[in-house]
């Protein structure tokens, strides 16, 4: 019997995977500059909260259109902080979806309060907007919506569900820098919104990073206070806080990576486009293009039927690929059977049978692109006629 060979060429190494994401590629192509911006970070001697954080707050308020920013130690900090600022506390319940990083949820938890989960819409993999009344309760306080891989949720929905019974709405807008709705930018529509610097993110730090924005100074004045230890003069705690600043060093680098952030994520989104046009024929599920929103391509998650097969194909071509997530939250041990919703997921369960994350990041290479496109074209998902297996269309029958 023949064995099979890689349709694409010889099996690469290890050392030539091309990688979901890839940090060190920027870090070491902008060095020169960013050991510049440490220099300047050191020759001033203040690293907590000063002159580089007070900029980057500023600078990032303005890319966004908001009033104010305020820098935290990172993006699971930022949700709680930020709810918490909106009056979330203990014993209230907090409407969310599954499908999303376990950070979103942790940090609802940190507060005392209980997530709810909703399930979501097929297409966007965002939370479904027509389901919020169902989950609705005297204890409701407020609303996260995930704009998940950068995907934006339907905000304007869910803003008018809000509005209209007393919500409070944080977007978790972790994996959305520069995802916009029709030019307005995710971050902007609810009481408050939380980003997430960690270095994989579209804008990424050195380390871990995290902000808050809202266009309200009260909102903006309590969360200055309760990211260091309930502070409204130096070490007289007026509240309860915690500690949780973004220090200078990651302000200075996001404030040198923001000015390429939109070019970067043009950059991922014409990356995708040249995925679309390779998966057309191949059956595979891609991000859909979700009318009068930008994408900011945080992941090109796809879906298929033969995960596993679609997995080794890639992999035979040295090419990773990632689960986000490999489990949704409700079902994951910490979370299983203990919040109000989980009985009622199923299109978040389904998706998670299906969903790959394929390398989709600014810094690839034009072949590592060629490679990847060329990969996609070589799939084609599988029928019932066949019994559910990748068929190889390049693989030479057995004689």
């Amino acid at each position: 019997m023949r064995s099979t060979t890689n349709t694409i060429g010889l099996l690469p190494s290890r050392h030539d995977v091309i990688q979901v994401a890839d940090p060190r590629a920027e870090a070491l192509r902008t060095r020169d500059a960013l050991m510049t911006v440490v220099e300047r970070v050191l020759t001033k001697g203040t690293y907590i909260l000063g002159e580089e954080v007070e900029a980057f707050e500023q600078e990032w308020a303005q890319y966004l259109g908001v009033v104010a920013c305020v820098g935290v130690a990172n993006g699971t900090d930022a949700l709680a902080l930020a709810l918490s600022a909106v009056g979330v506390s203990a014993g209230d319940e907090v409407i969310t979806v599954s499908h999303t990083a376990v950070a979103t949820v942790a940090a609802i938890e940190y507060l005392g309060a209980c997530p709810v989960f909703l399930d979501i819409d097929p297409q966007t993999r965002c939370v479904d907007p027509r389901l919020i009344r169902s989950v609705l309760s005297p204890r409701t306080k407020a609303i996260v919506p995930v704009h998940i891989y950068g995907q934006p949720a339907p905000m304007d929905e869910i803003l008018a569900v809000a509005d209209g019974h007393g919500l409070k709405v944080v977007e978790d807008c972790a994996q959305a820098h520069g995802a916009a709705i029709n030019g307005r930018k995710v971050g902007t529509f609810g009481h408050a919104a939380a980003f997430s610097f960690y270095p994989t993110k579209n804008l990424g730090a050195l380390g871990d990073g995290g902000a808050i924005v809202t266009d309200d100074p009260s909102i903006a004045e309590t969360l200055r206070a309760l990211r260091q230890y309930g502070w409204k003069r130096r070490y007289i705690s007026q509240t309860q806080g915690r500690n949780s600043r973004l220090d200078e060093l990651q302000a200075a680098v996001l404030r040198f990576k923001l000015p390429f952030l939109e070019e970067r994520n043009q950059r991922r989104r014409t990356i995708a486009q040249s995925y679309q046009a390779a998966l057309v024929g191949t059956g595979l599920q891609p991000p859909v293009s979700v009318r009068d929103t930008l994408h900011a391509m945080h992941l090109f998650v796809v879906e298929s039927r033969a995960r596993e097969a679609l997995e080794a194909h890639l992999r035979s071509a040295g090419i990773a690929s990632a689960r986000h997530y490999p489990m949704p939250v409700h079902l994951q041990p910490a979370y299983a059977g203990r919040l109000r919703g989980s009985d009622q997921l199923p299109i978040t369960e389904a998706l998670y049978q299906r969903i790959l994350t394929i390398p989709c990041h600014p810094d690839l290479e034009d072949g590592h692109i060629d490679r990847i496109a060329s990969a996609l074209r070589l799939w084609q998902e599988p029928s019932s006629r066949n019994g559910g297996r990748h068929i190889d269309p390049n693989r030479e029958k057995h004689p």
